[in-house]
């Protein structure tokens, strides 16, 4: 039979475990030839001396011995992996080569009495609230400003608050020296709205208004209720049997809500806007749930979940004003900050306004 065309499968060079058994060979070799040289008085050094003096033999550039690198003999495969293997080839990450210019902190309220009404904290959502500010206060240097502002409600309001009290507290305990904001509203960052006869209200304030005119309606029958009471009535039913309502506002549409991009928008103008009118190396927000958990799915391209309360999403605005670092639940995004002059209009301008009506 002829097998000229099989494949040939002998291989000049010697298996691998052959190999490091003839260069251990090898290395004794060279160990027992460089003891034989070694003068009377050397046969009393200590015996990691002289092995150590019988591997200078070894690599010794001015040596018959060819030079290695990490113990394997240059020109092999192995070798030419180790040399190869640098962290020149790496690249950098984006973080480590940027420079950050402001902080900002979105936070969630603390726990609050209600959502039926315009309700504060309870003893336990001041005491989240204080205990987030002294977190924070670890990351504030000598020399730096904090700017804290909130969403114009009462929740918000009052966290806001504590978190201020936090930071003075482990400021000073610290035994350092910042400049700390008084608390001021900002529309930009308030909750999304419902629009109603009344104008653009908080989801909150529109579920009172949501209960005086659906009592009417129950008691008179006035016939088909309006659309905006069908949208709230969905909205506060999914809250009222255990479920996510602010999922529901993520995902289903509603045409008298609020839609998520448009509190997306303001958030980035009211933080553009802050930026711009303030030095403040660090920017505090306290606002609510829903916009947070919108602009973290804008982010990061999925929801990651509901805000606990006093959570934050972390944004670090970098230098030269085009990119972020959004940093929520353990993963880091790189986005463009947009331009908001470039952006298309809202569909609807009338929830570019302050909601009339809130506390």
């Amino acid at each position: 039979m002829n097998d000229v065309n099989l494949p040939r499968t002998e291989r000049p060079d010697a298996p691998a475990y052959l190999q490091r058994h003839q260069a251990r060979q090898k290395s004794a070799a060279d160990a027992s030839k460089a003891d034989a040289h070694l003068t009377r008085d050397e046969d009393d050094l200590p015996l990691y001396l002289r092995r150590f003096r019988s591997r200078e033999t070894t690599i010794h550039p001015q040596l018959d011995a060819p030079p290695t690198f990490h113990g394997q003999e240059v020109g092999t495969s192995r070798a030419w992996a180790e040399v190869t293997r640098t962290k020149e080839i790496v690249p950098e990450r984006r973080d480590q080569l940027a420079s950050v210019k402001t902080d900002v902190y979105l936070i969630r309220h603390g726990e609050t009495q209600g959502y039926s009404a315009e309700s504060g904290l309870t003893p336990l959502g001041a005491w989240q609230a204080h205990r987030r500010g002294q977190e924070l206060a670890r990351r504030v240097m000598t020399g730096m400003h904090v700017e804290l502002v909130c969403a114009p409600t009462n929740r918000a309001r009052q966290t806001a608050e504590h978190v201020r009290r936090g930071l003075l507290d482990n400021i000073r305990l610290f035994g350092r020296e910042a400049d700390v904001s008084e608390l001021h509203d900002d529309a930009n960052f308030r909750n999304f709205a419902v629009m109603t006869p009344d104008g653009p209200r908080d989801v909150t304030s529109a579920f009172r208004l949501y209960h005086k005119v659906m009592e009417k309606y129950e008691r008179i029958g006035l016939g088909e209720r309006p659309g905006w009471l069908v949208d709230v009535d969905r909205f506060w039913g999914i809250q009222q049997a255990g479920g996510d309502p602010i999922t529901h506002w993520l995902t289903m549409p509603m045409l008298h809500f609020e839609p998520p991009v448009t509190c997306v928008r303001r958030f980035w103008r009211g933080l553009l806007t802050l930026q711009a009118n303030t030095s403040a190396d660090q920017i505090v927000v306290a606002t609510h749930s829903g916009p947070i958990r919108a602009f973290a799915t804008t982010a990061l391209g999925y929801d990651p979940g509901e805000p606990f309360n006093t959570e934050f999403v972390r944004i670090r605005l970098l230098e030269g004003g085009h990119t972020a670092l959004i940093l929520y639940r353990n993963r880091v995004q790189e986005v463009a900050i947009p331009d908001l002059d470039a952006l298309p209009p809202n569909l609807d301008p009338r929830f570019d306004t302050a909601s009339p009506g809130e506390d």
